[in-house]
């Protein structure tokens, strides 16, 4: 599939590239996280938590609310699923350029369902922080190298954790929560397990 540049203007409609701040410590401490074989995502690291720069973040991106600062690292190409969240997500490209394969909100349809070929994906160069909006589907990102991606994942806090209980379905967007502030639509061939909704249609995308 074609891979814009988080600097390509069509970005704009999925997120924006955020400058002015320096990463120098959240980069070097990233560098210390595994980058396993698969995938492993940490919602909240607190040596990443504890920098000076978090802190900025938390005041300045979030508006003083508390945020978690973790990380989404691994070898990945494929797709398999997209997420979102009521809230925008912070993501840091560290090391190596990191590939994020996203989607609109707005194209899922009322039965919950989204076309894959509706999804664009966009390379953030190392160092460089985007925020993807609340209105933008995204997951795990992709490599660029067989050096695979550390990517740093910035959301407010108590993000992506366990549900302390079963929603009843009502309007059915109950059935696509999957964590704290976590709505998934699964590719079929996309290995989410078994409870996972499968509202994502067409290919698996791969990059």
């Amino acid at each position: 599939m074609k891979i814009y540049s988080v600097n390509d203007p069509e970005f704009r409609e999925y997120g924006r590239v955020v400058t002015g701040y320096d990463l120098t410590e959240l980069l070097e401490g990233m560098m210390k996280t595994p980058c396993p074989e698969g995938t492993i995502y940490v919602p909240g690291d607190p040596e990443l938590e504890k920098l000076a720069v978090s802190k900025q973040l938390e005041k300045a991106m979030y508006g003083f609310i508390p945020i978690q600062v973790g990380y989404c690292n691994g070898h990945n190409k494929m797709l398999n699923a997209l997420e979102y969240h009521r809230s925008s997500e912070f993501n840091i490209a560290v090391g190596e350029d990191a590939i994020l394969i996203l989607a609109k909100q707005t194209d899922i349809s009322h039965e919950h369902k989204l076309d894959t070929a509706t999804c664009k994906a966009f390379c953030v160069p190392a160092g460089v922080m985007v925020e993807v909006y609340a209105t933008t589907l995204h997951y795990a990102p992709c490599q660029t190298s067989d050096n695979g991606f550390r990517v740093v994942v910035i959301l407010p806090k108590g993000t992506n954790y366990d549900l302390p209980e079963k929603l009843e379905v009502l309007d059915g967007e109950e059935k696509l929560m999957t964590a704290t502030n976590k709505w998934l639509l699964a590719h079929a061939e996309g290995g989410c397990g078994e409870n996972a909704f499968i509202g994502l249609e067409g290919e698996n995308l791969s990059v």
